[in-house]
């Protein structure tokens, strides 16, 4: 679990009542667009049955903070993930998101709306590199640590309006697990439940992709704090 502690920036220490996190120059907030990405429910089960295979040898992790060099991918597009969803060949269950081969989700075809555009940008970033700080200077970056991973995918379905760090998440929402989503958060790492696959940067250092089936074992599990956007 070495992965886990360097998973995320570093927090300072807040209450519930705090309007606003105090973080580090690498960690300052970022004003999210006016208009969010345009999220659609991807198509699972098309009649190809290619697997899209192993995800691509640049998804890893890294902890420079220095830059981001100019070789590292963008976030996928949507036509992209809708493409390998669809060569994967599988099909969506109604209440259980499906790990595909190649690293992405499928999302349950009776997920909420909010459900299904976390899932679909999740699948954006699944397998862009990790580096310290990455998407909180800037949305759409070509690196995101564990809290800017979360950051993207919550305001592409309207679930949040600026970035967060870790230490943000462990107050934000609602307490509790969800139905559909429940995030585990502490000061220094962050990591969350879709429909039941796993989104974390420790995943990625794993295998490839933030999404996995690994459960929630750490060992320091109960210094998380669990939490659940509203409704959800």
């Amino acid at each position: 679990m070495a992965l886990g502690a360097a998973g995320c920036a570093a927090q300072s220490a807040r209450t519930a009542s705090d309007s606003a996190p105090t973080t580090s120059s690498a960690t300052s907030q970022a004003p999210l667009p006016q208009g969010h990405p345009q999220v659609v429910q991807p198509v699972a089960g098309a009649s190809a049955k290619v697997d899209p295979g192993p995800a691509p040898a640049s998804a890893g992790v890294s902890v420079d903070a220095a830059g981001v060099p100019a070789s590292l991918p963008e976030p996928q597009s949507l036509a992209d993930v809708r493409k390998q969803l669809a060569q994967s060949g599988m099909t969506a269950s109604t209440t259980q998101a499906t790990l595909t081969g190649g690293g992405l989700a499928v999302a349950p075809v009776n997920a909420p709306a909010a459900v299904q555009a976390v899932i679909a940008a999740g699948n954006q970033i699944a397998r862009l590199p990790y580096r310290y700080g990455g998407g909180h200077m800037t949305y759409e970056d070509s690196a995101y640590d564990c809290s800017g991973s979360i950051s993207y995918v919550f305001a592409a379905a309207h679930l949040l309006d600026h970035t967060v760090v870790s230490g943000d998440l462990e107050h934000w929402g609602d307490p509790g697990p969800g139905k559909w989503i429940t995030v585990f958060a502490n000061a220094g790492h962050t990591f969350m439940y879709v429909a039941g696959l796993r989104f974390d940067t420790v995943a990625l250092a794993e295998t490839g992709s933030r999404w996995s089936n690994r459960p929630a074992n750490e060992p320091d599990l109960k210094t998380f704090s669990v939490r659940h956007p509203p409704g959800l």
